[in-house]
């Protein structure tokens, strides 16, 4: 593994920066800005829900429409193009003068942030590497847990020793100064991986490389779809709805703090492990566990008494999270293929924001309905269970198809 890291260093480190640099497009640091938004724009928190998910859901079109990109344009132009539309949306976040302005710049930091970095950083993981695919994932993918352990903390101390405005200002200079140049230099070239001739040359089921609507009529992205819904949908649920469950609870804030590093912790070890299984067993034997530790983990939600049962419970759900990164990382090249995996991962990366979007929504009208959130943590647990079981006949399916002539 250490001469895998260090002969790959670059290529690996390239995942890794957008990866740790899309946390400023994800749902867990816009909302360390939400009181300070909502007091600037005269918002309640259900008008602050809806526009977070209009704009949610308005990213994924954009990112389903041109997540292609990752295909046509060489990806040392397309990371840091990104990259400076990232830092224009932050500067925007930061002197947004109407709600107009707020929906645009969440719109941009979604789109870039959740959107597009992890989607160029997956789909040259998945065409550079082939025989350690999972490993090269797992370790792009650590930028995630790195940015969850790393920045928490310290943008609530820049916020407070410099306001929300300056922090969002800071995170554009860093976007356009460090991550731009950064990406620029990391992606140019690009890496053929062992044994295939090519940048596009591994190839998927029966040997052949899949476009997006060959995928889409196909079986098999239908029944996945439930897989990529759920883990994106139950995670950001457990995060927006944080205040809910303590006042529920009877928790504090400042008690279930602690639960973002055991979150982060979680993920890395899941990541770690979830790229050996991939390349050890293979990425589709993913499927039947990936969601067993966040089933168990969203369960104990609902009768947990004591603040000391968030951490396990919020522990497991990072612990899926990371698997997650490693078995659609490789399952997704596996199955159908390098060549258009860019127009084939922005459709499933679309769904998983689309998940991110309904969640908050969805669970916030139950709630309003009277149905507390750590109720309804149960059911969700039940669909995981459900999911893992379901899993097993899928893969066996996969398995007789990956071997069929084209």
């Amino acid at each position: 593994m250490n001469d895998f890291l260090r002969l790959n260093a670059r290529w690996l480190g390239a995942g890794f920066l957008l990866t740790f640099a899309s946390a400023f497009g994800q749902t867990w640091f816009i909302s360390l800005f939400a009181g300070e938004i909502r007091a600037a724009h005269g918002l309640s928190d259900g008008q602050w829900g809806s526009l977070y998910t209009l704009a949610t859901l308005g990213s994924a079109a954009l990112l389903f429409a041109r997540g292609a990109l990752a295909d046509t344009m060489p990806l040392g132009r397309l990371a840091p193009g990104v990259a400076l539309l990232f830092a224009a949306a932050a500067v925007l976040m930061a002197f947004a003068p109407s709600v107009w302005a707020l929906g645009i710049a969440v719109f941009g930091l979604r789109f870039c942030g959740q959107g597009m970095f992890g989607h160029i950083a997956m789909t040259a993981m998945g065409r550079w590497f082939r025989a350690r695919r999972g490993r090269a994932v797992a370790v792009a993918t650590l930028g995630h847990p790195a940015g969850e352990f790393v920045l928490p903390l310290l943008t609530v101390l820049v916020a407070a020793a410099l306001g929300a405005r300056s922090t969002w200002l800071i995170v554009a200079a860093f976007l356009a100064f460090a991550v731009a140049p950064a990406a620029a230099a990391l992606f140019a070239g690009g890496r053929t991986p062992e044994g295939v001739g090519g940048d596009d040359g591994a190839t998927g089921m029966g040997g052949r490389h899949w476009t997006r609507s060959e995928a889409l009529g196909h079986w098999l992205f239908p029944a996945l779809l439930p897989y990529m819904l759920t883990g994106g949908f139950i995670g950001t649920v457990v995060y927006f709805h944080m205040v809910h469950i303590a006042g529920e609870k009877g928790w504090t804030l400042a008690e279930m703090a602690p639960g973002y590093p055991v979150y982060a912790l979680m993920a890395v070890i899941g990541a770690v492990i979830g790229g050996w299984a991939a390349d050890r067993f293979g990425p589709d034997r993913l499927l039947a566990v990936s969601l067993l530790p966040m089933g168990m983990g969203v369960s104990l939600i609902g009768p947990a008494v004591s603040v000391w049962l968030w951490f396990p419970a919020l522990g497991l759900l990072g612990f899926t999270q990371g698997l997650n990164s490693a078995l659609w990382g490789a399952l997704l090249p596996a199955v159908y293929g390098a060549r258009h995996l860019g127009a084939v991962r922005s459709l499933a990366t679309t769904i998983m924001v689309f998940s991110t979007a309904i969640g908050p929504g969805l669970t916030g009208m139950l709630i309003d309905a009277g149905v507390p959130l750590p109720r309804q943590t149960l059911a969700m647990g039940m669909w995981c269970f459900g999911l893992c079981l379901i899993a097993l006949p899928l893969r066996r399916r996969l398995a007789l198809e990956a071997v069929a002539p084209a």
